[in-house]
């Protein structure tokens, strides 16, 4: 038997019993910046996996990437990256397409700058990235929503534990993605933000850096803090290459 593998659930850790906590519970609601509404639609908009992290030893692991919106960190991060000390508007899940009119698929934000007049001058892309998980993590939801102040301490069968699974979360996900909206971008002279967490990062492997100057992509990489007081995990940005 292992521990309860659920870090946040609704935002929340799984051992909060704030009133708040419980409200996001019993209303589905997400925290975080859910661009489909109030409510959380992971997987599902009727019946969603409400699982924002997971724990890998002591680390938390991102499993939703909206969980990553906390504050709107990545937004300011990114502008900040695209054109420094300009005024912006940010979009989310805006439509990419291909020079032959084909959708490329979406990007996560698009972050556009402004001049005096409040006219479009730049814009770019940021990809916001979690991890995919192996082993079956719905089950354990289950058994937690059931008593949530009880079985957030209790153990969990070792078999099919949920666990991150970095491989699949890179090659097969974020990798085919950054080679084709990233040679769209390319074409256009428009910068790209990969947002990701502490533990995903490490498992990449190096990159070659350049100067920001001349950089097309920039790697924003961000790790959490528990708040004891309130017994919330806060975002905050770990590194930039």
């Amino acid at each position: 038997m292992l521990k309860n593998p659920l870090a946040e659930v609704f935002g929340y850790p799984a051992d909060n019993m704030s009133q708040d906590a419980i409200n996001h519970r019993q209303g589905r609601l997400c925290p975080y910046h859910n661009s489909s509404g109030l409510n959380c639609t992971k997987n599902s908009a009727i019946d969603p996996l409400r699982v924002c992290t997971i724990f890998e030893g002591n680390r938390l692991v991102v499993t939703c990437p909206i969980r990553l919106r906390q504050d709107l960190k990545i937004v300011a991060d990114a502008a900040s990256f695209f054109f420094p000390s300009m005024r912006y508007v940010a979009l989310t899940e805006a439509r990419l397409k291909e020079k032959n009119g084909k959708s490329a698929g979406n990007i996560d934000m698009v972050i556009a700058a402004l001049d005096d007049k409040d006219e479009i001058v730049d814009f770019g892309a940021v990809e916001v990235q979690a991890v995919y998980i192996s082993g079956n993590v719905s089950k354990v939801f289950q058994e937690y929503m059931k008593n949530p102040a009880a079985n957030y301490a209790m153990d969990w069968p070792s078999k099919n534990y949920p666990n991150p699974d970095y491989l699949s979360s890179s090659r097969k996900r974020l990798a085919p993605q950054l080679i084709y909206k990233g040679g769209i971008l390319h074409k256009w002279g428009k910068k790209m933000v990969v947002v990701v967490h502490h533990g995903f990062f490490d498992q990449l492997p190096r990159l070659k850096q350049v100067r920001e100057s001349n950089a097309e992509i920039a790697w924003m990489i961000y790790d959490f803090q528990h708040d004891k007081a309130n017994n919330r995990y806060m975002l905050e940005r770990k590194d930039v290459k």
